[in-house]
């Protein structure tokens, strides 16, 4: 195949994969729910590299979907089905590893688009610095797949999502061209903020290769602790008193009595206190022991875990972040990544689960859903795990979202929009804000190369 013949000749036969078996791993995602056809999956390793695939599948006419470490969960990353009309090109970036030395004295550091965070977090410790996006998949997730989505994670509440940590990008624009602005300058405001645009569009206005990327200041944890409570509004309000004793608060995550037996049932842990609760806080504290101690005396934790060394906390976080891993582990979940404001969390927790069970009731025969909420409670952000319901059904999707949404929510909080939401887009945007980012699209890829189908239909 000619567009093949290219591909190969610009990055190397072995960087051209076309076997089924080799392919199914970058045409699935990580939930198993979206999957798409794909001639055949590109390996670029430089810059250079990118622009070429870029330019030889415009000149074939054939679509192409970036890919990061397709740790995805609205099927962004994988191609769409073929319908008759061939499949698209999966170009992933996993290859583009370069990290340049941390940059001490500016707290900077530009990375390669398929550098991993857990990778980019050890570089910057080991300068003595930290990145502030930390997030479960932090192995497998890359740069570039994370400034796609704009990834949030569990540090959130103190560093923000990864568009606060976002200096400067190199990409690859659908014509082949490639902007590059990686000085870090804070003091630049010189026309349009590209990178900003590029954070959160999702593959689908250009091909992200490298960024340049905020540090922040090692902080010692003080305390890593785990306490029972009643439900999300008792949460929501013990993470608000956390938050104004204890200024270095970098995470609070909720998550509910339904996952930790389900953790505990597949992995063995130990219960989490001597006394179950509905519901559970998981708070990590930077600091001090004195800035630790002016939580003591609050009534809610003298019953709480409270970890102080490394090993501990990272026993104390298995809980909330094996919750994940164990929910997929027994089928394969519909996830729906929303945030409503704290003063609505209660209130859209109280209706998910009827939701949930009459979306079900009306849907393909889900027989009785299993529910399953936890996140990262100070950003108002829950993942909502719902198994039973038929991959293939939506309608217990759409409830969720249009619950969150008749909450002044948003039905994504960090995941993106993918081509599953694509849809429900209006719930979170008005028509003219929709109307605004397809003329962003027209304008930076008018042929419709990049990421068809994916956040604008």
């Amino acid at each position: 195949m000619p567009l093949i013949d290219d591909l190969a000749r610009e990055v190397g036969d072995e960087h051209v994969l076309t076997d089924p078996d080799l392919l199914s791993g970058y045409t699935t995602d990580w939930t198993r729910r979206y999957h798409g056809e794909a001639l055949c999956a590109v390996r670029p390793g430089s810059a250079r590299q990118v622009a070429a695939v870029v330019r030889a599948c415009r000149a074939h006419g054939a679509r192409l979907v970036p890919q990061g470490g397709n740790t995805g969960l609205v099927g962004g990353s994988v191609p769409p089905q073929a319908n008759g009309h061939g499949g698209a090109i999966v170009m992933s970036t996993r290859r583009l590893r370069e990290l340049s030395p941390v940059d001490t004295l500016a707290a900077q550091v530009t990375a390669g688009a398929g550098v991993t965070i857990a990778e980019l977090r050890a570089h910057a410790a080991a300068a003595g610095l930290d990145y502030g996006v930390n997030l479960a998949s932090r192995e497998s997730a890359t740069v570039g797949g994370t400034i796609a989505t704009n990834a949030g994670g569990i540090n959130t509440v103190r560093y923000g999502s990864t568009r606060s940590q976002l200096l400067g990008v190199e990409a690859v624009l659908a014509d082949g061209s490639t902007v590059s602005h990686l000085s870090g300058l804070p003091a630049d405001n010189v026309g349009y903020d590209l990178a900003q645009l590029l954070a959160g569009s999702e593959g689908t206005l250009a091909v992200i290769t490298a960024a340049r990327l905020r540090l922040w200041p090692a902080e010692p944890s003080a305390l890593t602790l785990l306490a029972g409570v009643d439900g999300i509004a008792s949460a929501a309000a013990l993470h608000a008193r956390i938050r104004s004793l204890a200024p270095g608060l970098r995470a609070a995550e909720y998550f509910e009595a339904a996952g930790v037996e389900l953790v505990r049932e597949l992995t063995g842990l130990p219960a989490p206190l001597a006394r179950p609760a509905p519901a559970y806080l998981l708070a990590e504290v930077s600091g001090s022991a004195e800035d630790a101690e002016r939580l003591a005396p609050l009534p809610e934790l003298q019953d709480a875990a409270i970890a102080l060394d490394p090993a501990g906390r990272a026993a104390l976080w298995a809980y909330r972040e094996r919750h994940t891993e164990a929910i997929s582990t027994v089928g394969i979940p519909h996830k729906m990544d929303v945030a409503v404001p704290l003063a609505q969390l209660a209130a859209f927790r109280a209706e998910l689960d009827p939701a949930v069970r009459a979306a079900c009731a009306a849907g393909a025969g889900a027989g009785s859903p299993r529910v399953f909420a936890f996140g990262h409670i100070g950003a108002g952000n829950l993942h909502v795990n719902v198994l039973g319901p038929d991959p293939s059904d939506s309608a217990v999707d759409e409830a969720v979202m249009r619950l969150a949404a008749a909450h002044s929510g948003t039905i994504s909080a960090e995941h993106g929009i993918g081509r599953a939401k694509a849809a429900l887009l209006h719930l979170s945007r008005s028509q003219p804000e929709i109307a605004a980012m397809r003329a962003v699209k027209a304008a930076l890829d008018p042929g419709g190369l990049l990421n068809p189908g994916v956040l604008l239909q």
